[in-house]
């Protein structure tokens, strides 16, 4: 499920809460996505004010689809293993510290729970007890202190494949007109046609999921991807 948490009452009455479960998912779909319809778009309709041939665009526009979604899944493999590397990092660093440095450790253990309102007898009990074992003390360290969570060891392949295949899907919108169409203007204008529907579409299913207002997401991205266009086009022409 890949909705934000939401409140609501199942057939019983009963209150319940759904949460955002996939927000890592969403993250890399939104990324390729958005850059797979900007870019290529953006290419086409500057070739489109330069070139007279579809076949043309079409050929610029699949090889900057491949190069772009092998260059995005690319950055979200070494982000993810980056992330990775920094959490064993700092989880050594943090093993060191509880071992070689335990009262200061606890004295920042006492310093958290502090800010939740705990007195001291509450603070020195769970401080105590969450000591004695060095694996909970070091998770917790590494959460509440550092706000890190443990990453998924299989998060850098699937993020790079999410990536990677959400730029190309959004990639071939834009240029499908172009595939299909003979003439050059009749495919621009289909290709910002289907674009600007996909856009606002995109932006505002991205505002739904990430708990933002939708028509103002889809605004956003729509204008986003027109401008870009607009100034690929802009230019290619005045060399046109």
């Amino acid at each position: 499920m890949l909705f934000g948490r939401r409140r609501a009452r199942n057939a019983s009455g009963e209150h319940v809460e759904r949460h955002f479960l996939n927000s890592e998912t969403v993250r890399d779909v939104v990324i390729g996505m958005a850059d797979g319809l900007t870019v290529p778009f953006a290419l086409a309709a500057g070739i489109s004010a330069a070139i007279a041939s579809t076949r043309v665009v079409v050929t610029a526009g699949l090889a900057e689809i491949v190069a772009g979604a092998t260059a995005m899944g690319l950055g979200g493999y070494l982000a993810a293993r980056s992330d990775q590397e920094h959490f064993h990092s700092e989880e050594k660093r943090e093993y060191a510290e509880v071992e070689k440095l335990p009262d200061q450790e606890r004295r920042e253990l006492r310093e958290i729970f502090a800010q939740y309102g705990l007195e001291k007898p509450e603070v020195d009990t769970v401080v105590s007890a969450l000591s004695a074992d060095k694996k909970r003390w070091v998770d917790f360290m590494m959460r509440f202190e550092l706000g890190l969570e443990r990453p998924d060891p299989k998060r850098a392949p699937v993020s790079a494949a999410t990536i990677a295949a959400a730029y190309a899907i959004g990639g071939l919108i834009p240029l499908a007109p172009y595939i299909v169409e003979d003439d050059i203007r009749r495919a621009l204008l289909h290709s910002a046609l289907f674009t600007g529907v996909a856009l606002l579409v995109f932006g505002a299913v991205k505002g739904r999921l990430t708990g933002a207002d939708p028509v103002k997401s889809g605004l956003q991205t729509f204008l986003v991807g027109g401008l870009a266009a607009g100034a690929a086009y802009y230019l290619a022409s005045l060399f046109g």
